[in-house]
């Protein structure tokens, strides 16, 4: 009789810890960070442009840009990107201005982009 309550006490704790493993995949506990990030085309017009919209140009451009640094249209972008600062500050690489700031850093998902776009030439596309 003890050993069928212990067999069965084993097989037990043995199942539970068997199923708490089941899901333990990253794609099933971060799909957030697996599935949404489109890497595979990057471009201008349709990655960069609207992640400098969204994160860059309530501070950089016109007259009045953030630091003298205008950052409207690929061509500012351009000179920036070819200078370095550009992926710099938006990684907050150690000697450049952490980007955006006051903000929270950029996701990976549009660092990456940013990164893979600038290291396919940082083509006008």
């Amino acid at each position: 009789m003890k050993y069928t309550i212990k067999l069965i006490f084993i097989a037990f704790a043995f199942s539970v810890i068997l199923y708490g493993c089941y899901n333990d995949s990253e794609e099933y506990l971060y799909p957030n960070i697996t599935n949404n990030c489109d890497t595979s085309n990057v471009t201008f017009t349709a990655n960069i442009n609207a992640i400098n919209t969204e994160n860059c140009l309530n501070c950089h451009q016109g007259s009045g840009a953030g630091g003298g640094i205008d950052l409207n249209g690929y061509a500012n972008i351009k000179i920036q990107v070819d200078n370095g600062k550009y992926i710099g500050t938006i990684k907050q690489l150690p000697g450049y201005s952490p980007m955006p700031k006051g903000g929270n850093k950029l996701s990976d998902c549009k660092i990456n982009q940013i990164d893979i776009w600038i290291r396919n030439g940082a083509l006008n596309n």
